[in-house]
C-alpha cells in the first residue's frame, strides 16, 4: 500500500451510513478508543484479507449485533490526523436494510440523526465532507 504525502500509511476503515426513515445512526466513541467522545458513522478497521464489505458486516455485527441484509458502496477518502501520526481510509457504505435492532455492544452512545442534525453532534474531522454531502444528498434511493 502506498504511503500518502505526508508519509502515513492509511488505516482501512469500513463505515456504515446504516439508514432509518430519513435518518442515520450515529455512534459516539467510547472513552477507552482514540479520539473518544466524537460521533461517528459505525464501523471499524479492515483485518487481513478482508474486503471493505466483509469486515462492514462483522463490525455491525460486533459492535451493535445487526446483520446487514443491504448495502452499497458509496464513496473512499482520506484522511489525515497528522497531529496524532496516523491517517484513515474510509469506506462508505449506505446500509438501507438490517436485521435486528442495534444494541451499543461497546458502551457507546447511539443517536438516530438527519442529515441536518447530524453536524450539531461533533463528529470525527474525517466525517466532515461526508456529513456535508448527506445534507445535500438526503437518503440513498431504494
Amino acid at each position: 500500500m502506498p504511503e500518502s504525502g505526508d508519509g502515513l500509511r492509511p488505516i482501512e476503515v469500513a463505515a456504515g451510513i446504516i439508514w432509518r426513515g430519513g435518518r442515520f445512526l450515529a455512534a459516539q466513541r467510547p472513552t477507552d478508543k482514540p479520539l473518544e467522545g466524537y460521533w461517528e458513522f459505525p464501523g471499524g478497521k479492515l483485518e487481513a484479507g478482508e474486503s471493505p464489505a466483509e469486515a462492514l458486516a462483522r463490525e455491525l455485527a460486533e459492535e451493535l449485533g445487526i446483520g446487514v441484509r443491504e448495502c452499497r458502496f458509496w464513496q473512499s477518502l482520506e484522511h489525515s490526523y497528522a497531529e496524532r501520526g496516523f491517517r484513515v481510509r474510509l469506506h462508505f457504505f449506505h446500509v438501507t436494510a438490517f436485521s435486528g435492532e442495534p444494541c451499543p455492544a461497546e458502551g457507546q452512545n447511539l443517536r438516530w440523526v438527519t442529515p441536518d442534525e447530524a453536524p450539531e453532534l461533533g463528529f470525527l474531522p474525517a466525517d466532515a465532507g461526508v456529513l456535508e454531502q448527506l445534507r445535500a444528498e438526503g437518503p440513498p434511493m431504494a
